[in-house]
C-alpha cells in the first residue's frame, strides 16, 4: 500500500500489481496517454489565449476591465475620458482580438487566466 501511493502521488495513472494482464498495461498506456493528450491540449489552449490577450493595447486592457465590470459603452467613455464610438471601436478590436464570438465567452477566457 505504501508504494501504491507514492506512486500515484508521483503522478501514476494505475498502479498494476504484478502478475497483470498485458490487457490491463495497454489499458493503463491508453489512459495514460489519453490523460496527457487532454492536458498539453488545455496547455497549448491556455497559450493561444494568453498570446491573444498579451496582443492587446494598453487602452483595449482598459477597456477590457470595465466591460468585465459590467459597464455600458457610454459609462466606459466617461470613465476613460474617450468618446462612446471609440469604446465600440476598441470593444470590437478587443473581440476580433480575444476571438470571442460573445461577452460571456470573453469573461469565460479572461477567468481562464486567472484576472
Amino acid at each position: 500500500i505504501p508504494m501504491t501511493v507514492r506512486a500515484i502521488k508521483a503522478g501514476a495513472v494505475e498502479f498494476l500489481p504484478k502478475p497483470f494482464a498485458d490487457a490491463d498495461l495497454l489499458a493503463a498506456i491508453t489512459q495514460g496517454l489519453d490523460k496527457d493528450r487532454l492536458a498539453l491540449q488545455r496547455r497549448e489552449d491556455l497559450a493561444a489565449v494568453q498570446a491573444r490577450y498579451a496582443s492587446l493595447t494598453p487602452r483595449e486592457g482598459e477597456v477590457l476591465a470595465l466591460m468585465l465590470q459590467g459597464l455600458r459603452n457610454k459609462q466606459t467613455a466617461d470613465r476613460l475620458g474617450i468618446s462612446e464610438v471609440t469604446v465600440k471601436v476598441h470593444r470590437h478590436n478587443i473581440m476580433e482580438k480575444m476571438q470571442a464570438g460573445s461577452l460571456p465567452a470573453l469573461v469565460a477566457m479572461v477567468n481562464r487566466l486567472g484576472r
